[in-house]
């Protein structure tokens, strides 16, 4: 058995560095295009951040854990073919804004159908609307040259900033096919460290929705909670405690009811869309509006947290300092995508506000560059006046003290746990007075920021 798989991104690089761990015997190839994203898998700065990804990697490279740019070498060369590139939301055309962009699954099954001799197994890992293995395998049959192909549906269900646990010690494997023989091929392969009983096999169509469906549930959740956040600030209850009420309900669970300034990530607005989409194409039209609400309601809380700060600071930011922790879309990670600090600080910028950002792990390329999508129409195009903003009023910093020094405010967008063991009564004397936190995580310990002497507010709790 020799294993390819196309694309090095947040889920090929990791979850192929976990098989190639636990599967010695079998060696393991990943390619991309991007030659400076494989020189860096190759180096000992790799491109993702994840705990417990370095060892991993390091373990496994060198053995039988490859990493190039020789795509049709690794295709042809494989028995067992992941695909695992990017799925963004389509920005043009048809199901613009919703509708999953295809072009790089197809042009990754038009290339395996041309390099391909004898039987091939495709495994589809990136995420994907249903019946998308209908076409990659109606594109595998037209190669012409007598290969053959079994196509399965292999999703991923990993959290960043927990990846390398996740692989170790999934809550399941899921695996969807047709042919028995393919499914086993690739049961064998996770068994290497899985227990069986948590390897589940489906058809093609159930495994591939299974994954919208699962962060569809998990995107509610959160929306939810944020919904209820709201009514806690007008009413005087608290959020965390509401959330712990209902937590201790054995129906519901403790898990996803952190209010906050909402969810982010590569996976979870852009499935919902994607699942929106498919519900209206079916012409589901009251359940895709029911869906469509999880992402309006993330949207609102964003937006609630900006405006939040823009009146409590007397109604105008122009000009002042806000001190913004955290640019990540969540703690342990240096991926931004989707992440909600992009949108608050593009509203604030708006606003005229001077911001000084700090994130451990998100450098300062990633920050303007999401910032100038974020400010950017359908089209890439971006006014002169939000790139002049994003140019003047915006400085990026190498830690929180520095951040803060002279600012009005602290807009707390990302909860790494760092943030928490800061020397409050330093950053309180070197601000702006009276010097206001947003804690947009509610991470803080409120009642020790008070006593130094911050104005606190934070999400939904009343002041």
């Amino acid at each position: 058995m020799k294993i390819c798989c196309i694309g090095a991104g947040y889920v090929g690089g990791p979850t192929m560095a976990m098989i190639a761990k636990q599967c010695p015997d079998i060696p393991v190839h990943v390619v991309d295009l991007n030659q400076a994203r494989i020189d860096a898998w190759n180096s000992d700065n790799l491109p993702i951040y994840e705990p417990g990804l370095d060892e991993v990697v390091k373990e496994a490279r060198g053995r039988n854990l490859t990493f190039s740019t020789n795509v049709d070498e690794a295709i042809a060369e494989a028995d067992m073919i992941f695909i695992s590139v990017n799925t963004p939301t389509k920005t043009f055309g048809i199901g613009a804004g919703r509708a999953a962009n295809l072009e790089f699954i197809e042009k990754c099954a038009r290339q395996i159908a041309k390099v391909s001799k004898g039987h091939k197994i495709v495994v589809e890992k990136s995420t994907l609307p249903v019946r998308t293995a209908e076409a990659v395998k109606r594109i595998l049959s037209s190669s012409g040259n007598g290969a053959t192909f079994d196509v399965l549906s292999n999703p991923e269900f990993l959290a960043e900033g927990t990846a390398v646990e996740d692989l170790l010690d999934p809550d399941r494997v899921l695996i969807g096919g047709e042919s028995p023989e393919s499914i086993k091929a690739l049961c064998d392969v996770y068994a290497h460290w899985i227990d069986r009983d948590r390897i589940l096999t489906t058809n093609l169509w159930s495994s591939e929705l299974s994954k919208l469906t699962a962060n569809a549930f998990l995107a509610q959740r959160v929306s939810s909670i944020n919904a209820i956040s709201a009514l806690c600030e007008a009413t005087g209850a608290d959020v965390d405690e509401v959330a712990r009420a209902i937590g201790t309900d054995s129906r519901i669970g403790p898990k996803f009811l952190k209010a906050s300034i909402g969810f982010g990530g590569s996976c979870f607005q852009k499935d919902i869309l994607n699942l929106v989409y498919l519900c209206e194409h079916f012409g589901l039209r009251e359940v895709a509006a029911y869906w469509e609400q999880v992402v309006i309601m993330n949207d609102h809380q964003k937006q609630r947290f900006s405006e939040r700060i823009v009146k409590t600071l007397f109604n105008t930011v122009s000009d002042k300092k806000i001190a913004v922790w955290g640019f990540a879309f969540k703690k342990d990670t240096n991926d931004t995508r989707e992440s909600a600090a992009i949108y608050v600080c593009r509203d604030l910028l708006r606003e005229r506000a001077r911001l000084t950002i700090y994130d451990p792990q998100v450098p300062e390329k990633s920050i303007r560059a999401e910032l100038t999508a974020a400010c950017s129409d359908m089209q890439g195009q971006i006014s002169e006046n939000d790139k002049r903003l994003i140019e003047q009023n915006v400085t990026v910093v190498s830690d929180c003290y520095e951040a803060s020094k002279d600012a009005h405010a602290i807009a707390v967008l990302t909860e790494w746990d760092e943030f928490k063991e800061l020397d409050f009564d330093r950053i309180f004397q070197a601000m702006q007075q009276p010097a206001f936190v947003f804690d947009g995580r509610n991470l803080l310990d409120h009642q020790k920021l008070s006593k130094v002497g911050f104005e606190l507010h934070a999400i939904g709790k009343c002041r």
